[in-house]
């Protein structure tokens, strides 16, 4: 509708009303003249002999229809106003109901509003990595739980704190503050913060997001934790290198010894054989390690085939020390071992089992000097329905702080390295068997100069071998 329209409809409803109220004012003017002429006219009769001769009925009949003339006025002016007054509460009502609609759908769009922050609150809470969000006044205005945790504070919605309060100097708040003067949509760091005493490696993942004025708004900060992706591929780095050192080693010996042999250095039959014996046992170490490596790959990848059974650590025990006894009695070293227990039964794979209990007894000879002593120990907890066995040496004894780490990868301790040779895999087998296998768990304890204890636990068997169910 126009404004002239509008206009038009006005001065129509002015012209309405204003005829009403005249014709009210008009009718009632005349019901009280005619009330006053019957009134006079009555008055005159009364005064006058001329005028008694008209009958007082119709004296009456004028002053009555005057009296009606004058309600019929005054009914017309109620009910107009009260037609007015209708129409009056009509449009509050009308204006009530848009307001109390209007009023609904503002508190259905606050309820989705709020449905919607506490549904970006929770996923933003359930990721594991660290976000934060500044505004164009390096101010926190957003973090998760994982953020919390990491840089230690407690973030309250209603009151923003500057992110050099919480990050200080740290290298995060520089490059956040980069990305905002830079404009930076995206951009990749890789940065090192510190975390529970020890530093943690984060790919910290950075966004300068623009409002619709083309102003700068926030920086969007997702730190993810990749320290363990880090020392895995440390890990895999140095695998390699010792895999490669521990090969080329036996192999220079073999290459070597065959060139000699091919050139005909070896005169002589005790040459030759001296020639092929160094070949035949540096073939043979090549062979121990690469079934080392094959062996630890298989448990950790959990190809390895486990065939268990119920079978007596005594048993197991007695075996390995006859295959040891020739090599520890080349050293002149004592092995000692107990009475057999009574139940000694363990769920275990045998074969893997007894390479453990080799490899420990093996270890033992070879950084034991000649003369000392191996003593092999079992003993059953029934309370905690366990089995532990104790290898113990009196020989050069482990470092402390090379204590941690004999059970890794190709760890050697450097200061007996002149004892013995190996490849650093046989005790991180035994681990391997143990734990990873069987559930069990491996130790040890050492004194320099004076021996280590190796030990092994494991569970019991529910029942033992042989019994009926």
């Amino acid at each position: 509708m126009t404004i002239r329209q509008k206009q038009s409809d006005a001065t129509c409803n002015y012209s309405v009303k204003r005829m009403r109220n005249e014709q009210i004012k008009y009718g009632g003017l005349i019901a009280l003249g005619l009330i006053g002429a019957g009134l006079a006219v009555v008055s005159a009769g009364l005064s006058h002999p001329a005028a008694a001769a008209l009958p007082a009925a119709a004296m009456t009949s004028i002053a009555v229809a005057g009296l009606a003339m004058l309600a019929r006025a005054q009914q017309h002016s109620s009910r107009h106003q009260l037609t007015e007054r209708q129409n009056r509460t009509a449009a509050m009502n009308d204006k009530l109901s848009d307001a109390q609609r209007q009023l609904a759908d503002m508190k259905l769009k606050v309820q989705l509003i709020n449905r919607r922050k506490n549904s970006v609150e929770a996923i933003l809470n359930s990721i594991r990595d660290a976000v934060l969000v500044t505004d164009d006044r390096d101010r926190i205005i957003l973090a998760n739980r994982a953020a919390e945790r990491l840089f230690g504070f407690h973030f309250d919605p209603d009151a923003a704190v500057l992110a050099a309060e919480i990050l200080g100097t740290d290298a995060l708040l520089v490059l956040i503050q980069k990305s905002r003067t830079g404009r930076i949509a995206h951009v990749r760091h890789e940065i090192a913060l510190p975390q529970d005493g020890r530093e943690a490696i984060f790919d910290a993942v950075l966004s300068c997001t623009e409002d619709d004025a083309d102003h700068n708004s926030a920086v969007v900060a997702v730190l993810h934790d990749i320290t363990r992706e880090k020392e895995i591929a440390q890990m895999k780095n140095d695998f390699v290198s010792h895999v490669s050192h521990e090969l080329k080693t036996p192999l220079a010996s073999i290459n070597a010894y065959a060139e000699m042999l091919v050139d005909g250095e070896a005169q002589d039959a005790e040459t030759l054989a001296n020639f092929c014996g160094v070949i035949q046992s540096q073939a043979r170490r090549l062979t121990r390690l690469i079934e080392d490596i094959l062996n630890i790959s298989r448990i950790e990848s959990g190809l390895v085939k486990v065939q268990k059974a119920n079978h007596s650590m005594a048993l197991i025990i007695r075996d390995a020390v006859e295959m040891i006894k020739s090599y520890a009695h080349e050293k002149n070293i004592t092995l000692n071992t107990q009475a057999p227990i009574l139940y000694d039964q363990v769920y275990i794979d045998h074969d893997m089992l007894s390479q453990v209990i080799v490899n420990l007894l093996s270890n033992a000879v070879k950084y034991t000097p000649a003369g000392g002593t191996i003593t092999v120990r079992s003993e059953v907890n029934e309370s905690d329905n366990r089995i532990t066995v104790t290898i113990a040496d009196t020989g050069v004894g482990i470092p402390p702080e090379d204590l941690e780490h004999i059970f890794d990868k190709f760890y050697r301790v450097q200061a007996n390295n002149k004892c013995a040779k190996g490849t650093g895999l046989g005790l991180n087998l035994v681990k391997q068997i143990v734990e990873t296998v069987h559930g069990g768990q491996v130790f040890v304890t050492s004194t320099v100069g004076k021996g280590s204890t190796f030990g092994i636990e494991l569970p019991l068997a529910a029942e033992p071998a042989g019994l009926p169910a």
